[in-house]
């Protein structure tokens, strides 16, 4: 499946197949693949409806967490990206589903690094339409995972620059 990440389309380094490289398993698999491969590069893929929790306690050992969107209706998966960042997790994540460009932006903020997509949606929504998406908001209200600082924080660093500079003319 294709993957994107902020900088474009890129290769895949992971696999759902056992291999050499870095693997993503289910949530299920994840205690078993652990005690198995305690030297490999581990990725887990969990629903949208997972609890922190209950994935906290490996987040040192997982390089990776995968949440599936059933649907682009369905946006859980953004607060639990967020969450997830909001407790600690400092490896990759992962949104995986049938996201729009829209949604590419806000996936980022959230917490997410990159995005795979199924097939069928990249037939749908080109390469070019998820770039122009990805390139549409420059600023941002909120502050976000990638985005430290808001609108409204830098207007106010510009505010306090210019008095700055008017006090000592």
């Amino acid at each position: 499946m294709p993957l994107l990440d902020r900088m474009g389309w890129r290769t895949d380094d992971f696999s759902r197949d056992d291999v050499d490289g870095g693997i993503i398993v289910p949530l299920a698999a994840l205690r078993s693949t652990l005690d198995a491969r305690r030297a490999g590069v581990i990725g887990v893929e969990i629903s949208n409806d997972v609890a922190v929790d209950r994935l906290a306690p490996y987040f040192a050992q997982l390089a990776l967490i995968a949440i599936a969107f059933p649907a682009f209706g369905d946006g859980r998966g953004f607060s639990l990206a967020r969450r997830l960042r909001q407790a600690g997790f400092a490896g990759r994540l992962r949104a995986v589903g049938p996201l729009i460009p829209d949604q590419g932006p806000y996936a980022f903020a959230c917490g997410f690094d990159e995005i795979e997509l199924p097939e069928a949606s990249l037939a749908r929504q080109s390469e070019a339409q998820w770039a122009a998406a990805l390139g549409a908001i420059s600023h941002a209200y909120q502050p976000g995972y990638a985005r430290q600082t808001s609108i409204f924080e830098r207007r106010r660093a510009a505010r306090a620059h210019k008095q700055e500079s008017r006090s000592h003319a």
